[in-house]
């Protein structure tokens, strides 16, 4: 007699998080990838804290699939991307699964009504760094920051409230302070892009400064690179410059947030600038006392700021 067979046993799914533990898990990437920015957000009050941090620990899990997630293996990346836009249709959904990031992401983007064009807008260049390892112009790589860095200062900006009246108006600023961020952050990692086969060094700029690919691998900047690193970073100047007008608009306890964020991310170019604009010999970092400086001049209007909002106006309930 043949005995039953035993039917193979489905391993138990670990059960989906808490949304404490999904925005604590957020809170935790902020803290550790995005030192500087984590920094300001610890000037907003805690209610808008955790969202902007489910904000960045969306964007950090979907680029460190791109960047990690079988680095070798194109085609294996391409799939985990695919698999993270299922997941978050599912749960837009409604359909409960055990993914750490997405259930804070989720909440924050239904509570402040995100707009999914910009979520997928998201998506979309994070796809293009799956087959896109350059750019030819800088207006190529600011269609490429649209989705990577614009639509991400897009997605903050419900978050952090503006003055009524004035959502349209705070729209470009805020897309502009994105791709200030981002532009920073190409300079800052030039050795660390090039290291995962991408440039983001426009080609034109590249040859206008008779830079070569193999400049960018070597232990130090040549005279041409230090130029074209000193064009790139007035050009980042120039839209932080744009953005400041913009942080008016919002409202008064998201003020010092954004400031602060500004001065630590402007902080990097003048390390840079500093370093006689040699991003290759080191990686520009603003030192600890300098953001402790910066994080206190701001804490202050914070604060007030703070007590201001909560403060219930007489004749109220």
């Amino acid at each position: 007699m043949t005995p039953p067979q035993t039917p193979p046993q489905t391993p138990p799914q670990a059960p989906p998080l808490t949304l404490t533990a999904s925005y604590e898990h957020c809170r935790r990437l902020n803290a550790r990838h995005g030192r500087s920015f984590y920094l300001a957000t610890l000037l907003l009050p805690a209610w808008k804290r955790r969202h902007v941090h489910a904000l960045y620990g969306f964007a950090r899990h979907v680029d460190d699939i791109v960047d990690v997630c079988g680095s070798t293996d194109p085609a294996g990346r391409a799939a985990a991307l695919d698999e993270v836009t299922a997941r978050l249709d599912a749960c837009l959904a409604g359909e409960p699964l055990p993914d750490p990031v997405l259930p804070a992401f989720v909440h924050t983007v239904r509570s402040f009504s995100v707009e999914r064009a910009d979520i997928d807008a998201f998506l979309r260049s994070m796809r293009t760094d799956l087959t896109v390892a350059g750019y030819d112009t800088y207006e190529d790589l600011l269609e490429y920051m649209e989705g990577s860095a614009a639509a991400i200062g897009l997605m903050m900006l419900p978050v952090l409230e503006t003055m009524p009246g004035a959502d349209r108006l705070a729209r470009e600023p805020a897309r502009e302070l994105g791709r200030a961020f981002q532009l920073t952050n190409f300079l800052r990692d030039v050795a660390e892009d090039l290291a995962r086969g991408r440039v983001y060094l426009p080609r034109e700029d590249l040859a206008k400064f008779g830079v070569s690919e193999a400049d960018l691998a070597a232990p130090a900047s040549t005279r041409g690179l230090r130029d074209l690193v000193a064009f790139e970073a007035d050009r980042a100047r120039d839209h932080y410059r744009r953005a400041l007008g913009g942080v008016e608009l919002l409202a008064p306890s998201s003020r010092p947030c954004i400031r602060a964020a500004v001065e630590l991310y402007g902080g990097i170019l003048g390390r840079i600038a500093a370093a006689g604009h040699d991003v290759l010999a080191a990686r520009a970092r603003v030192p600890r006392r300098r953001r402790a400086a910066i994080f206190a001049r701001h804490l202050r209007a914070a604060s007030a700021a703070g007590r201001a909002e909560r403060r219930v106006p007489s004749g109220v309930g």
